[in-house]
């Protein structure tokens, strides 16, 4: 309850107010117990406080009871009992301005963070990764960074892994070593965890944190309430998510000192889940969170059962405390109430311990810091009963404020831009298609080389077929020339036959006709002769005339030889000259 520009918070055994200073609320506190001894009325109560005082508040509500902030209290006997033991004057049951917000979409606006501003650190916790496995996702972001691709949802940060797992041996060399079975490890993680519902925790519009840090219009802080009842059931996801919060705070809140009361203050319920399997960077850099922060104006409140719970690094800078009761069964629960009782300053007035041991329900002992910055000693206190309802409001309030919500328009709508997905699919498209085209170009040649080939082997066929042929031709030719030679050889020798049979014949001709011819000369001679010699005679007689004296006589028979010596040349001419006319 915001009174006297405090934040009352409880009454202690002797009636006296117990304060949380405005001022000091930026220096963080714990609000510790079993279950069931008081940790979320507590919670409540501060809200309201901070609320009153127009400081926005963050919850996460893990078990779905918060949300009675946004209905009126209900009176009840045990109530007005409670409100009359505080003393409270003008106590009031009262709403409070409240939005809700879901990751899943499912109870409030949805609430998305892209890949790339978680970082590697917060998403290998997410990814619960090794040591190892953090160093190569590192690397996938650096390279993501250094080549201008953005990690916006997980589909761009599995293909981002895969891309670096596929060029491996060239980021090896720049980056580090890349593993295969690293790469593996982190794309299975990726795949539980979207089975889980990761797909729905990253992407766009990412929540501008700034929207917490709003008043209404009576100038009360909102109370933020982040479904958390199946975030939780991942509770590396739940943890990872409310971290980057915190981070993202940090990141864009400018300096601001001390104030009068804080900007924000941010209620981390089951906090011991920040740090299950912690690793020793993300230790370190939430305890930078919380030592430097408190400069932003920004308060945070670990709700969790136990402050051992809380590694001492950081448990060191929770100087406001509630711490409600706790059971101690075994030696490691009594060791952690010891620890729990000797981290207060004590009071004379009772044990520590024993007090601790023995708290009930809505009891709790109470150190906070004075105006000064000095805890104050410890108090057995009694805290105050919430303005608000205590359980949880009716499903038909909570859906009437997130229907009515500004900020529906703003979130409720998923932006898928352009991103490392997107960038590196149609890269991979671009060279599968040149790929294709290139294999495309390969076996138009290969069937060009074929066709090719073919065609050369159709051509030395037919070149083949024509020199056969061409031989076939030749060898034909040559047959043919064989056959005409053996032909005119043979007509050859068959008119070299005939002319010799002719010539023999024309031989015998001749034989015969020089024997005719000589038989006619001879008998053309003698008749030529015996004409000649009786012309002659005549002739020589005619000369002559009578008897003829013996000189006569000789003379007669001289003219008459000679005349036919003449007649028997010129005879023998023309008998030669008609056989060889008839030749």
């Amino acid at each position: 309850m915001f009174s006297d520009k405090k934040i009352w918070i409880a009454n202690s055994a002797s009636g006296e107010r117990l304060y949380l200073e405005p001022s000091m609320a930026n220096r963080h506190g714990i609000i510790a117990g079993a279950t069931g001894t008081g940790k979320t009325i507590t919670m409540k109560v501060m809200a309201e406080s901070f609320s009153d005082m127009g400081v926005p508040v963050f919850f996460s509500d893990v078990k779905g009871d918060l949300s009675g902030m946004c209905t009126k209290g209900v009176d009840s006997e045990d109530m007005q009992k409670r409100i009359e033991r505080f003393g409270i004057e003008g106590f009031t049951y009262k709403t409070y301005p409240t939005r809700f917000w879901d990751i899943f979409g499912e109870k409030g606006n949805n609430v998305r963070v892209t890949v790339s501003d978680m970082g590697p650190t917060l998403i290998s916790k997410l990814l619960e990764l090794t040591d190892v496995q953090a160093g190569v996702l590192n690397i996938v972001f650096r390279v993501a960074d250094d080549n201008g691709l953005q990690l916006l949802d997980l589909k761009d940060l599995r293909a981002m892994v895969g891309f670096v797992g596929e060029n491996r041996a060239e980021f090896s060399l720049e980056y580090g070593n890349v593993t295969v079975q690293s790469i593996g490890a982190i794309q299975r993680a990726l795949l539980k965890v979207e089975d889980e519902g990761g797909n729905d925790v990253f992407g766009e519009p990412m929540l501008d944190i700034r929207d917490f840090i709003r008043t209404d219009i009576d100038g009360r802080g909102y109370i933020n309430i982040l479904s958390s009842t199946r975030l939780i059931q991942n509770p590396a996801s739940y943890s990872a998510f409310l971290l980057w919060m915190l981070s993202e705070l940090f990141e864009i809140l400018p300096e601001v000192g001390d104030l009068e009361k804080p900007r924000l203050v941010f209620f981390f319920d089951e906090a011991h889940m920040l740090f299950t399997d912690c690793s020793k960077t993300l230790l370190q850099k939430i305890v930078q969170l919380v030592k430097l922060i408190r400069s932003k104006g920004v308060g945070v409140y670990f709700v969790t059962q136990s402050p051992s719970d809380i590694p001492d690094e950081v448990l060191a800078q929770l100087s406001n405390r509630v711490q409600h009761g706790l059971r101690a069964y075994t030696p490691t629960e009594q060791r952690a109430v010891k620890a729990a009782a000797n981290a207060f300053r004590a009071n004379p007035e009772f044990d520590t311990e024993d007090a601790l041991m023995a708290l009930g329900t809505g009891e709790a002992l109470v150190s906070f810091l004075d105006t000064k910055g000095i805890p104050s000693i410890v108090e057995n206190a009694k805290i105050l009963p919430p303005q608000s309802l205590m359980g949880a409001s009716d499903e038909s309030v909570v859906s009437s404020i997130i229907n009515s919500d500004e900020f529906g328009l703003k979130y409720n709508e998923t932006v898928d831009r352009e991103s490392a997905y997107e960038i590196i699919m149609a890269a991979k498209k671009k060279i599968e298609e040149e790929k294709a085209a290139e294999e495309e170009r390969i076996r138009a040649e290969a069937e060009e080389k074929k066709a090719e080939a073919e065609r050369k082997k159709a051509e030395a066929e037919e070149q083949k077929r024509l020199a056969a042929e061409e031989r076939e031709r030749k060898k034909a030719e040559a047959e043919e020339q064989k056959k005409l030679a053996a032909e005119e050889r043979e007509e050859k020798k068959r008119k070299a036959a005939e002319e010799k049979e002719a010539a023999k014949a024309e031989k015998e001709k001749q034989k015969k006709k020089s024997e005719v011819s000589k038989t006619a000369k001879k008998a053309v001679n003698s008749a030529t002769s015996s004409v000649a010699r009786s012309v002659s005679t005549n002739m020589v007689n005619s000369l002559l005339g009578g008897k003829q004296t013996s000189a006569q006589t000789m003379a007669k028979r001289a003219a008459t030889n000679a005349l036919s010596s003449v007649m028997r040349s010129g005879a023998s001419l023309i008998v030669r000259g008609l056989f060889d006319t008839k030749k």
